[in-house]
């Protein structure tokens, strides 16, 4: 099939311009909307803490360990990994380019369950999460006070039982993330001269904590005797308030003296860390980030969690209020108004020219028509190899945009010319008077 099939059967050309269109459309409804391309590997991040523990203790006895299960995990191509002062830990594991991340992330974390028995007490205790690291950073807001009433350890508190969760079941949202451990926690302060007084050690205060702060089942009573009823015996569980933690019982004589932990440290309801602080305006604040799921579509995932947090701030206490730092849409909503407009100015000027050089209707509707077409079909084939729009798609469909307008007025020029010379067909002669 030549071109002159198209040329002598106009119907069939305006057909296939016809699904061409129809496909474009669909592959435009379809195709999601991301910042910039899945250009980066996937990664799976480990991560845990050693509560008291230096960089050096953290590295031989919770790195090494978690690494040489790790290694050789299916598809990775390497990993790096850090340890902190603050008893942090942290590894992350890249991946060959087209893993999927879900079947990767329960790779790592069936490597990290070999690894388990041999990591310290205190860091299985506090647990190993395994989690699918997002590099795709949609928004960014913070959550800000503007009463004295409430400190970045409230706001975090609040935005963890009230906003996260919310965010978290917008459709395309990967992750919601606090930066900070503002986290409320309850402190105990020790003593060093009441402790050394009582000849105490920090296990003694561990151990006691972990005798008296627990969730038990006592069972229950009467049930195999001679009563008509039966007791569930209760336990008062975890503590919650300070005074309650204030009574723990570290000592007893026989004699009915009791040495409680009030004697021996200060007990306080606090931040889980006071290393990172946040202020916005000078007032205190937490700043929230937003990831995006692979293949979602971020500017539609934008615009619901903007109406999502407008509903929440509908709830916020007074003094409460939040401001979006950063969003992607931000620059996808410029670049796809520069190719709309772009789109239409190239409609506008392929008609005024052809129109004003070859005086000719039918020669100004043609280009007309092939250039929204050929621009509208390009979404399609961007469905179909996998592209997503982003800012380097728009970008070279404003590129392409150019080169169609020119490639139309010059090829309507020289056939209009070719036709006011009236070249003949093939079989054809042409004949001079």
């Amino acid at each position: 099939m030549t071109l002159k099939v198209f040329i002598e059967r106009p119907v069939l050309s305006t057909v296939i311009s016809v699904i061409i269109v129809i496909l474009g459309i669909l592959g435009l409804i379809s195709l999601p909307i991301t910042q910039y391309p899945e250009i980066a590997p996937p990664t799976v991040q480990v991560s845990t803490s050693y509560p008291g523990a230096n960089a050096d203790v953290v590295l031989n006895s919770v790195i090494v360990p978690l690494e040489e299960q790790i290694n050789g995990v299916e598809n990775m191509t390497y990993m790096t990994s850090s340890s902190g002062n603050d008893g942090s830990a942290s590894i992350t594991i890249f991946f060959k380019q087209g893993t999927n991340p879900d079947l990767a992330a329960v790779n790592v974390q069936n490597r990290v369950s070999r690894a388990t028995p041999l990591l310290p007490a205190e860091v299985t205790r506090a647990g190993v999460s395994t989690s699918k690291r997002q590099s795709s950073m949609v928004m960014v807001f913070s959550i800000n006070s503007t009463s004295k009433a409430y400190d970045a350890t409230f706001l975090q508190n609040y935005a963890n039982i009230n906003v996260i969760p919310m965010l978290k079941r917008v459709n395309g949202v990967g992750d919601v993330t606090a930066f900070g451990t503002h986290d409320y926690s309850m402190r105990i302060w020790l003593k060093p001269d009441a402790m050394a007084a009582y000849k105490l050690v920090p296990d003694d205060i561990n151990n006691a904590l972990a005798e008296q702060n627990i969730e038990a089942a006592p069972g229950k009573i009467g049930e195999n005797s001679d009563q008509s009823f039966q007791y569930v015996l209760k336990y008062k569980g975890r503590l919650k308030t300070p005074q309650e933690y204030e009574n723990i019982i570290i000592k007893a004589t026989p004699d009915g003296q009791l040495l409680k932990l009030k004697d021996v440290a200060r007990i306080e309801l606090g931040s889980l860390d006071y290393s990172v602080t946040s202020t916005t305006d000078k007032k205190p604040s937490i700043v929230i980030a937003i990831f995006q799921t692979a293949g979602s579509n971020a500017h539609a995932m934008i615009k619901d969690c903007e109406k999502t947090l407008e509903e929440a701030s509908k709830r916020f206490p007074s003094g409460i209020e939040y401001n979006t730092i950063f969003t992607a849409n931000q620059f996808l909503d410029v670049s796809i108004e520069k190719v709309v407009e772009t789109l239409i100015e190239a409609f506008i000027l392929v008609s005024i020219v052809v129109f004003i050089f070859l005086q000719d209707i039918r020669s100004t509707l043609i280009p007309a028509i092939a250039v929204p077409v050929a621009i509208v079909g390009t979404f399609f084939f961007l469905q179909l190899f996998g592209f997503t729009i982003n800012l380097l798609t728009l970008f070279a469909l404003v590129l392409a945009i150019g080169i169609v307008v020119d490639d139309a007025i010059v090829v309507v020029e020289a056939v209009h010319s070719k036709l006011d010379q009236h070249v003949p067909t093939a079989g054809q002669q042409h004949w001079k008077p």
